[in-house]
């Protein structure tokens, strides 16, 4: 947990000058006419089309929903154990995704384990790759109108640890968790 903690740190660090953050904007022309509910389910379909475009597919779980003052983070953790040999190759496939659906690239580490995208509407994505090859994917709303945010309704693929303790990435793949080098 501590190393999640740390790596978040990091990339927030990293991508606190890049660009804009999860907060709000002063101007309202700019802000999308949602609640933050609406917002959440939002996030939830960005977080689902993007796991239905990883293949093959790896196990994941919600990790926490957290609504803020205007916005509402929605995280998910791969169960999958993602290999040293294999983490370009995940980044790649989120990063083609999302750019394929006109996400803006803003920023990522210099270590190449973390990336920031945003939708045309303020959505902002994150990946962080932790060192014991855990993915860790989560989305923050902009800043929308106040409402209660109800818990995701995504089912996880594989187990659910959304409300304990999230141990290290359990799973394996034979392609994502391979040391195999992958051919050109």
């Amino acid at each position: 947990m501590r190393k999640r903690v740390a790596a978040a740190a990091v990339l927030v660090l990293l991508l606190a000058g890049c660009g804009s953050t999860g907060t709000a904007s002063s101007s309202k022309e700019s802000q999308p006419k949602m609640n933050m509910q609406e917002a959440a389910d939002k996030a939830d379909a960005i977080l689902d089309e993007t796991f239905a475009a990883i293949k093959p597919p790896v196990q994941w779980t919600h990790t926490y929903s957290m609504p803020g003052d205007c916005y509402v983070d929605r995280d998910r953790s791969v169960m999958t154990i993602i290999s040293t040999e294999r983490r370009a190759s995940f980044l790649g496939v989120l990063e083609r995704h999302w750019k394929g659906k006109g996400y803006k690239f803003v920023a990522a580490s210099q270590n190449g384990l973390a990336a920031n995208f945003e939708t045309q509407d303020g959505f902002q994505l994150e990946v962080l790759i932790g060192t014991t090859g855990q993915a860790h994917l989560s989305v923050t709303t902009p800043c929308v109108e106040k409402s209660e945010v109800t818990p995701p309704t995504s089912k996880p693929n594989g187990p659910d640890y959304s409300k304990q303790k999230l141990p290290a990435p359990n799973v394996k793949s034979t392609f994502w968790s391979s040391d195999a080098p992958l051919s050109s």
